[in-house]
């Protein structure tokens, strides 16, 4: 029996469709805004009633984005005719110098290597660090979370009904995000725990988490 004290959201974390930028393998941060390529497109498509069955799109009052166009464009194909409402902490990481660069073109750059050594945790030449780029997005799921106390949980009570010994059954509300794969990993490294690097994702692609307002916790569900 659910209890809506506890304040149980269904959330879906969702990076964007395939741009150029991705299948060249480069480093494509806040700094270059980037629209999806055709494959991108064709590919959410293949993949958006997948996305709407699993989100139960039909209880979802709007989606969180990031303000970048890619997530953009993405949440207008997975979720059309659903309201968007933009995270801006969410952007992607800023990858300073090394924007729009892919390995090959960095390949024997001794700041790259250095990065590389670190382990990722360096922050980037004229960009940001690892621990600064899990703030900022801690920050804009922050925001979510008080969006969905003051508006998506309210909307969700007349689903309640009374169970043979009065008490309330809710169904959990599903709540969808459109995002970056920096901004997942980020996310799920902090409430999660684990590797910054093993919540990697693919293009259109995601994860299913149980998230709770009270605790501001995030239970791992299942890839999706």
């Amino acid at each position: 029996m659910w209890n809506w004290t506890e304040n149980q959201i269904e959330l879906y974390l969702i990076r964007h469709g395939m741009t150029l930028g991705n299948v060249e393998h480069r480093y494509i941060g806040r700094q270059t805004d980037e629209p999806l390529s055709e494959d991108g497109r064709q590919q959410l498509e293949k993949r958006k009633d997948q996305w709407a069955q699993v989100c139960r799109t039909g209880d979802m009052p709007y989606v969180f984005v990031s303000p970048m166009l890619r997530c953009r464009q993405t949440a207008e194909i997975l979720f059309p005719q659903i309201p968007q409402i933009e995270i801006d902490p969410w952007r992607e990481m800023d990858f300073g110098e090394f924007e729009g660069k892919n390995y090959a073109q960095l390949n024997g750059d001794p700041r790259y290597q250095a990065w590389i050594d670190s382990g990722g945790t360096l922050a980037f030449p004229g960009g940001e660090s690892r621990e600064a780029f899990i703030a900022r997005c801690v920050d804009g799921m922050e925001l979510v979370m008080e969006q969905i106390r003051q508006q998506l949980a309210y909307r969700a009570c007349p689903k309640c009904r009374e169970t043979e010994d009065n008490g309330m059954i809710q169904e959990p509300l599903p709540v969808a995000a459109v995002v970056h794969g920096g901004t997942i990993m980020a996310l799920l490294s902090h409430y999660c725990g684990g590797d910054y690097f093993s919540y990697q994702v693919k293009n259109a692609e995601g994860y299913h988490l149980r998230l709770s307002l009270q605790e501001n916790k995030m239970e791992l569900k299942e890839k999706v």
